[in-house]
């Protein structure tokens, strides 16, 4: 090739390589801001989604959500794979979305534990201005607290609604035992996961989504709390956390209330911060 060829190469080749560089844009590591990133990838893969930023790491996708954390978490270990992984996850969804309308299947029916400004936001993001038109089911557990009928799926978690009970054939109180009974089958028994936690010792189960379902469980806490001479006292900081001790002092109280107060600053799931006292009859809040 002759030598003005090969300049001339170059210098397209420089060009080009600058003109990268100035249009391609780093992936923010800030939670709204990689929030909104994902969602404008979402976007423009289905714009008839009405793709909403709901809050940090939490995106509405229709009446699908989108939970971030975990590819979040991926891209700050790995920028380099990050953008790969986001699109891998946008086709995910974008499938999810599109198979919205296929029949809720009974295995794929769980039950979360939410907060209650969890189902206000998310009534406010599905149904407008009117909250009462909203078909979502949340049931009382307690102070703060809601149990909610989900489906599962490999990429997001979709609230289910009255007409997916039609769909299911089976009535709202039916919905919740199917529910509930999917989440004890997929669990493994708390006594093999759980540890006594001795005297100043903090007991965690960390790393499930469905450990705070396990709350709805009471009898299944019952081994833990023989083992702990007879006292439980737990708090589910993070949608995939739960902290627990066995001794019902001020101190005990207070060092466990601070590790659920250290663990919402940082976790990108935050759940509740209130500590709940076991009781045979059921969870008592515990005053602050």
């Amino acid at each position: 090739m002759p030598i003005a060829s090969i300049r001339r190469f170059a210098a397209i080749a420089a060009v080009a390589l600058l003109a990268s560089s100035v249009t391609a844009q780093p992936i923010p590591m800030e939670e709204r801001a990689f929030s909104e990133h994902v969602a404008a990838q979402l976007r423009k893969v289905i714009p008839e989604g009405n793709v909403v930023v709901k809050g940090s790491l939490t995106l509405g996708v229709g009446q699908l959500q989108a939970n971030l954390d975990r590819i979040f978490s991926f891209c700050r270990r790995d920028t380099a794979g990050c953008e790969g992984e986001i699109d891998r996850y946008v086709k995910g969804t974008a499938q999810a979305f599109r198979d919205r309308l296929a029949p809720p299947s009974p295995d794929a029916v769980r039950i979360v534990v939410r907060t209650t400004e969890y189902v206000r936001a998310a009534r406010s993001t599905f149904e407008g201005a009117d909250p009462s038109k909203a078909q979502i089911q949340p049931r009382a557990f307690v102070e703060g607290l809601v149990a909610l009928p989900v489906l599962d799926t490999p990429r997001t978690i979709r609230m289910l609604g009255d007409g997916d009970n039609a769909q299911l054939g089976l009535t709202a109180q039916e919905v919740y035992e199917l529910g509930l009974a999917n989440v004890r089958k997929g669990l493994k028994p708390l006594m093999d996961v759980a540890k006594p936690a001795g005297r100043g010792q903090i007991g965690q189960l960390v790393g499930d989504s469905y450990h705070p379902s396990r709350l709805l469980l009471l009898d299944s806490w019952a081994p833990l709390v023989q083992a702990q001479g007879g006292v439980l006292i737990v708090a589910a900081p993070a949608t995939d956390a739960v902290f627990y001790v066995g001794e019902d002092t001020p101190i005990a109280i207070g060092v466990l209330r601070g590790v659920a107060r250290n663990v919402m600053l940082r976790a990108p799931n935050r759940l509740s911060g209130i500590l709940l006292r076991w009781r045979e009859s059921g969870w008592e809040v515990v005053p602050q």
